[in-house]
């Protein structure tokens, strides 16, 4: 399943992305845009990329500035927030000539997806996205867990080897679920940069905690939750301390959900977020979408 190495240039920031090509349908059945979470890197949709490509369809894997391959923020206080993102994401959706798409978005991924749907930032976005995933995110989230995620992202820990680094990584990503071996491998050594003292730490710039301090609020969603008028899907791990159970219900009476285009599923043997890397997990995206888009194509 063939995938190209681009690097834009967004918002005046270069952008590394994956472009993952449909594996035998020719044209593309559609586009998914797949974006990932706060501290991680587009690497982390690998599966659900290789899974949507082999049904036809063309998937975009980014990097968000100050992650993986993409450039660092020059000035973290105005760039690594929501607004920045979504712009990167229009400028993004843009370049490839993408005029729909699928969204697929976990975590911070999820409410980058929601604001540039809802179009209060982007507007000429609004028409563009047809479906929602929302892996593991929701229009607010339990501060608990983010003054966790908070402490292990804002404060990277440095070690002498990769190896230690996976072993940090095993840990604090057990709430991703079920993981191979070759997958943690995978994800430890997408996740390193070498220090200038020889060790290695995460990929990711520090600074991008910094979005919950100059913006407490960034993530409080709810007007733009509303404003949705696409197929959601929510995906909740079911021991997820940042996507509450209370909360994905008031999703159910609010917005998308008030007006039956919501589908909450509880994901078993997951906390924040489901990895995406599964089959069971891998169909529930791949028929959401093509429902999505066989209900699109009939309304058009």
């Amino acid at each position: 399943m063939p995938h190209s190495s681009l690097y834009l240039r967004c918002a005046g920031r270069e952008l590394h992305v994956l472009d993952w090509a449909p594996a035998h349908a020719s044209p593309a059945r559609g586009t998914v845009v797949a974006w990932h979470g706060l501290a991680r890197t587009g690497r982390d949709m690998d599966e659900l990329a290789a899974h949507l490509s082999a049904r036809g369809w063309r998937v975009i894997c980014p990097d968000t500035v100050g992650r993986g391959l993409s450039q660092w923020a020059a000035s973290p206080r105005d760039e690594y927030c929501l607004a920045f993102y979504t712009r990167l994401a229009r400028e993004l959706i843009g370049q490839l000539g993408i005029e729909r798409c699928h969204w697929v978005g976990t975590s911070m991924g999820g409410a980058i997806g929601m604001v540039c749907a809802a179009g209060f930032f982007e507007p000429e976005l609004h028409k563009r996205i047809l479906s929602l995933v929302l892996n593991d995110n929701a229009p607010q989230l339990a501060e608990a867990a983010i003054e966790r995620i908070k402490a292990y992202a804002g404060n990277p820990p440095a070690f002498p080897r990769v190896t230690e680094l996976e072993g940090f990584l095993r840990t604090a990503y057990k709430p991703f679920g079920l993981l191979t071996d070759a997958q943690w491998r995978r994800l430890a050594e997408t996740s390193t940069r070498r220090l200038p003292d020889g060790c290695v730490t995460p990929h990711y710039d520090p600074a991008i905690v910094e979005q919950f301090i100059h913006y407490p609020d960034d993530y409080l969603l709810w007007h733009h939750y509303d404003a949705l008028q696409l197929p959601v899907l929510l995906l909740r791990g079911v021991d997820s301390d940042l996507v509450l159970h209370e909360t994905a219900e008031r999703m159910s009476v609010r917005g998308p959900g008030a007006r039956g285009q919501l589908r909450w599923v509880e994901v078993p043997g997951c906390g924040h977020a489901p990895a995406l890397n599964v089959p069971e997990q891998l169909t529930l995206v791949s028929d959401f979408i093509e429902h999505s888009e066989q209900a699109a194509t009939l309304a058009a």
